[in-house]
């Protein structure tokens, strides 16, 4: 990684896939990503790690399947959420949105455990096929 700083508008107009993460540093053993989404994901479940956002730009929402039920979160710009380890969830965005996460090194954007992955989506990676 470099050790000069990051645009972050750069990084996110360096590419135009949607649903796969770019890495744009890492700290530690975790990677900082950038990514663009609109539309749905898929329900999935992260059983090792917590999984951190913060929207750039749009609105983001992320349901979640708890123990007490189900709810979807809104995340407006500026926001920041952590989905805990082990929490069954699918983030989609509406209108679209870009979004940083901190996941560590390695972390597939499909999680550990995860429903039908779309055709366009490779399921190994978890990252647009079209990237």
């Amino acid at each position: 990684m470099s050790n000069e700083p990051v645009s972050l508008g750069k990084a996110l107009a360096s590419f135009d896939a949607l649903w796969s993460p770019r890495i744009v540093t890492r700290v530690n053993d975790y990677d900082v990503r950038v990514a663009k989404v609109e539309g749905e994901h898929i329900w999935h479940v992260h059983d090792d790690t917590d999984e951190f956002f913060l929207v750039l730009d749009g609105e983001l929402h992320i349901s979640l399947r708890e123990p007490a039920g189900e709810r979807t979160v809104l995340l407006p710009r500026g926001a920041v959420f952590t989905v805990p380890r082990g929490t069954e969830h699918k983030p989609y965005a509406p209108s679209g949105a870009a979004i940083l996460m901190f996941e560590p090194t390695g972390t597939l954007s499909v999680g550990d455990r995860h429903g039908e992955v779309p055709d366009h989506v490779d399921s190994t990676t978890g990252h647009a096929l079209d990237a």
